[in-house]
């Protein structure tokens, strides 16, 4: 079946099989960033934005995502510098496995919400594993990243 999504701002017009996932397609086509975890839609490693909504790639069919426009962390690289350095400041990075779901989730979550509570911010990484730091790392990353842009904007306002 042809379908025809755009990638990271490149339209990509292609034949999948009925039941090609949609982590597959992307990584075949060379975003790698997209992590294979559980394959059960429970560890977030695969998550890439569809229509800037976070989706697990590992519980869509590629044929899901034709006419649809999808992201993943190869295209949204300027977006996450602003934020990830916040994030390893907190020794939330320890193996780096989970953080590109992470950091999709967070983009999502600062698009959506861009002064998010606590509460809603582990609402939105909550569906990410992380085994090594106990997300308390990532929870401070994105608070002192969210500090760090109120008091420049604050100084802008000056």
């Amino acid at each position: 079946m042809k379908i025809t999504l755009t990638l990271n701002s490149r339209t990509i017009t292609a034949d999948v099989q009925p039941d090609t996932l949609l982590i597959d397609f992307v990584r075949n086509h060379g975003c790698s960033s997209v992590k294979r975890g559980c394959e059960t839609a429970n560890c977030g490693l695969c998550t890439v934005l569809m229509d800037d909504m976070p989706v697990l790639s590992c519980s869509v069919l590629a044929a899901r995502a034709d006419g649809h426009v999808i992201q993943t962390l190869e295209g949204l690289q300027n977006e996450a510098e602003e934020f990830i350095g916040f994030i390893a400041d907190q020794g939330a990075d320890q193996c780096g496995f989970c953080n590109p779901g992470f950091v999709m989730n967070t983009i999502a979550l600062l698009r959506e919400i861009p002064d998010p509570t606590d509460d809603e911010i582990k609402s939105f990484l909550a569906g990410n594993l992380c085994r090594c730091s106990g997300y308390e790392g990532q929870l401070r990353g994105i608070r002192a990243y969210l500090e760090s842009r109120s008091n420049k904007q604050n100084s802008e306002d000056i």
